[in-house]
């Protein structure tokens, strides 16, 4: 398979110690872990692996090239420099993605232009023709990182982000990312232990990333393409064989995942989404207030959901609304760990219990806490003894 050579995973912030966890668990090596993301090594097997079964990834890097940079001239010279044939063909197209942390370069819009404009310049200078920009489907996708005076240039293994996991054909209007629902889930501790619910369900998810989990199955076996297809190194029986392998990791569940939303809409397009997903067999969907639900069983069971935080999705009366949540939890639902996430701080007050932990993630660009709030049977005291 070759020799490691060094890798970016980039992540949401707070998933970071996840995503370091699973990718010793794929068997990186080196792992260290960064702010929003994780660096590691492999070699070219395990690169085709992390972007096919990381759940918390939503770009796989390949650095190629470090320089100092001081200038915009030097920027396009060092550019210029990299033998971009080895990478791409002319006739092939490119995208760049710029990342700038620098009092040189203040806009990454520019960075990536500078960019774009050596590597179309070498080409036309030494072959007569140049790449296309396509920012959609390029043959070759390349990362620009400016950290203070140091410049990493990385090929994107990935393409579109991981979080298009594939399956999501019908969206709600608040949807969750699939890396975060997936995150959160896994900050949670459930991995198929018991059943699961989310009461406030949408497009469903939190269900299909919890589906997976349980069983599992790779999140981004249903991807229509990666960045390293179109390489001009791209071993397609090398992956075939990696997710031949990954397939046989497949197990069993021997719980029920349950979606619930009073939106009829919505239920339908959870139901879609799940279906595109192949994971209908595990998970039961019903249209259902939330607050006038309790309950099913007597075993344990997780809720996960994400309420509205009155921001994409406006509520008359938020406060109201999470005090809801709150009786809801006590009386319908002990011995359950129910976990939430909100952007709304002050709304979360309302909801009348002391949560036993909060994790502070974001939502988009929402600062948001992902609580958890542990609904005994009887009372903690008796639960205890």
């Amino acid at each position: 398979m070759g020799k490691n050579f060094k890798m970016i995973a980039k992540t949401l912030y707070g998933l970071e110690d996840i995503l370091a966890d699973e990718l010793r668990k794929l068997g990186a090596s080196s792992v260290e872990k960064g702010v929003r993301n994780v660096a590691f090594e492999g070699d070219t097997g395990f690169m085709y692996k992390a972007n096919l079964c990381c759940r918390t990834a939503i770009k796989i890097l390949k650095p190629i090239h470090y320089f100092n940079v001081f200038d915009e001239e030097g920027l396009y010279k060092s550019i210029y420099a990299i033998p971009w044939e080895k990478y791409m063909k002319a006739n092939g197209s490119l995208a760049i993605d710029a990342t700038v942390y620098s009092k040189q370069f203040s806009h990454s819009q520019y960075v990536a232009l500078k960019t774009k404009d050596a590597i179309v310049d070498r080409f036309r200078d030494n072959e007569g023709i140049r790449p296309d920009v396509d920012l959609d489907h390029p043959t070759l996708r390349i990362n620009v990182h400016i950290d203070r005076n140091i410049c990493t240039v990385s090929l994107d293994s990935s393409g579109q982000s991981l979080h298009k996991r594939g399956y999501k054909t019908a969206s709600t209007l608040a949807p969750i990312n699939e890396v975060l629902a997936a995150g959160m889930i896994m900050l949670a501790g459930w991995n198929g232990q018991c059943d699961l619910m989310d009461p406030m369900c949408g497009s469903g998810t939190i269900l299909a990333e919890a589906a997976m989990i349980a069983c599992n199955i790779p999140p981004n076996l249903n991807r229509e393409e990666f960045g390293f297809e179109t390489w001009p190194d791209f071993d397609v029986d090398l992956y075939e064989l990696i997710e031949d392998a990954a397939l046989k990791k497949v197990r069993d569940f021997h719980f029920k995942i349950y979606g619930a939303d009073k939106d009829g809409i919505a239920l339908k397009k959870a139901k879609e989404n799940i279906k595109n997903a192949n994971l209908q067999e595990f998970i039961e969907l019903r249209e259902q207030d939330f607050f006038a639900s309790e309950k099913q069983t007597e075993k344990p069971m997780y809720l996960v959901f994400n309420p509205p935080y009155d921001e994409r999705l406006s509520v008359s009366d938020i406060d109201a609304f999470y005090a809801e949540i709150g009786n809801t939890l006590k009386r319908g639902f002990p011995g359950t760990q129910a976990w939430l996430i909100t952007s709304n701080m002050e709304a979360l007050k309302n909801v009348g219990l002391r949560p036993s932990k909060k994790i502070k993630l974001f939502n988009g660009k929402l600062e948001s806490r992902f609580v958890r709030y542990e609904m005994y049977e009887g009372s903690r005291k008796a639960s205890k003894q």
